[in-house]
């Protein structure tokens, strides 16, 4: 699929945020796990949550999908498997590691395993924290990588995990945790990456009836006789994918309004909202909606996004067509994402004419004349989305391999034909 884009000044749209996909990962992990049976109201049916519902369907959770809904009938924590079984989680780092601590759960051993990008994106620390938790794990081709194979009992316990490279090696252990033999107290080391997500999973854990006592992001302790019980959990809007809209009234000016959103959201991505106020943007907030306006030049900006790694490559984006530099930090860790996020968005910046100097833990980006070229994400859905937005401020803009979108956003194209008619 490929996707030519023409330049657009002066937007005015109103979109609807699609569900969240970290919302919907947990809530069927949770009530998958649960006693009872479970309702996700407004998933995200997306290629990655299919195949967290596929896997969960392999451990022997019986569900069904609406479309609209999904219900599931709890295993109240014991999971079943063929002896044979193999999950290819495809592309969905998500998937593979929030899943993997269930294996724990599980009457057999079970293999991860996922595409040759995702054999190269590390799980060694979270292997490592299963062995202490009573696992077993081998390896199918390099050490710390997929294929892994995960097998023994959660037998729970103290335990530490290293968080730099991803907060998902602890969310993993967390969602699990419920139903070890023993208390979990999780010691997470390093700075967490992406921390707000283990808000969400702290969160997501409370509405299904766990316990969790924490002390911030560095340790966790979780109750194994407070477990998950069955009910409806409604998933609220996605800011991640609401930030492609945002720039756009950033980048082409004019005003776009975003529903179906929580004000108040765990999501760490709504710091892109701040990112474009200190740009030059009005942001306004409805009850579930926000609208963002624009119009004149844009400033740079100097700003941690360690808390958001999903609105990075869209803040690049805006960032690169202001008016003074701009200096995006704390996202060393986005090496590792479906691509080297850091050297990949660098590069097909530099091949709009882009000035880019990518370093290990931050990019600079200074102010240059652009034009139109073709980007290959890469099979990265949020190069691919972040691009498009620029590509309708600059136009002359072909992206390839459009459909990888499919992995977060579905329906990302259809939102934006509105504006590119």
């Amino acid at each position: 699929m490929i996707v030519v884009l023409p330049q657009r000044h002066g937007v005015e749209l109103t979109v609807a945020a699609p569900p969240s996909k970290s919302f919907t990962h947990r809530a069927l992990i949770a009530g998958a796990l649960a006693e009872g049976t479970s309702t996700i109201v407004h998933p995200l049916m997306s290629d990655d949550t299919k195949l967290t519902m596929f896997a969960l369907a392999r451990l022997g959770v019986p569900m069904i999908s609406s479309g609209r809904s999904i219900t599931l009938e709890g295993r109240n924590g014991s999971l079943s498997c063929r002896p044979d079984t193999v999950l290819d989680l495809e592309n969905s780092g998500t998937s593979l590691r929030l899943l993997s601590s269930l294996a724990l759960l599980c009457n057999n051993p079970v293999t991860f395993t996922g595409s040759v990008r995702m054999q190269e994106r590390p799980i060694g620390p979270l292997a490592d924290a299963l062995v202490a938790l009573g696992g077993s794990v081998s390896y199918g081709k390099k050490t710390g990588f997929p294929p892994v194979t995960i097998n023994g009992r959660l037998k729970g316990g103290p335990v530490m995990v290293d968080g730099s490279q991803s907060s998902q090696f602890a969310s993993s252990v967390l969602m699990a945790a419920p139903y070890a033999q023993q208390e979990v107290t999780l010691s997470v080391t390093g700075t967490p990456a992406s921390q707000s997500y283990l808000d969400i999973t702290t969160s997501v854990m409370h509405d299904f009836g766990a316990e969790v006592q924490r002390k911030g992001y560095s340790q966790f302790t979780v109750s194994n006789h407070d477990r998950y019980s069955g009910h409806t959990y409604v998933i609220e809007g996605d800011y991640s994918s609401a930030s492609y809209f945002f720039a756009l009234a950033a980048i082409c000016g004019g005003k776009v309004t975003v529903t179906g959103l929580n004000p108040k959201s765990l999501q760490g991505d709504r710091i892109f909202l701040s990112a474009l106020q200190k740009m030059g943007c009005r942001i306004t907030y409805g009850t579930t909606s926000v609208t963002v306006e624009h119009e004149g030049p844009l400033s740079g900006i100097t700003i941690d996004m360690s808390s958001a790694p999903d609105t990075v490559q869209t803040l690049c984006m805006v960032a690169a067509v202001a008016k003074t530099p701009s200096v995006i930090s704390g996202i060393g860790h986005l090496k590792y994402k479906e691509s080297n996020r850091i050297e990949v968005t660098a590069g097909c910046l530099r091949q709009l004419g882009a000035s880019v100097f990518p370093e290990k833990d931050r990019i600079i980006i200074k102010p240059a004349p652009l034009h139109g070229g073709t980007i290959d994400p890469a099979n990265d859905h949020r190069m691919a989305m972040s691009f498009a937005v620029l590509g309708l401020g600059i136009g002359g803009v072909k992206i390839t391999g459009a459909e990888c979108v499919n992995k977060s956003y579905p329906g990302f194209w259809q939102a934006l034909s509105e504006v590119m008619r």
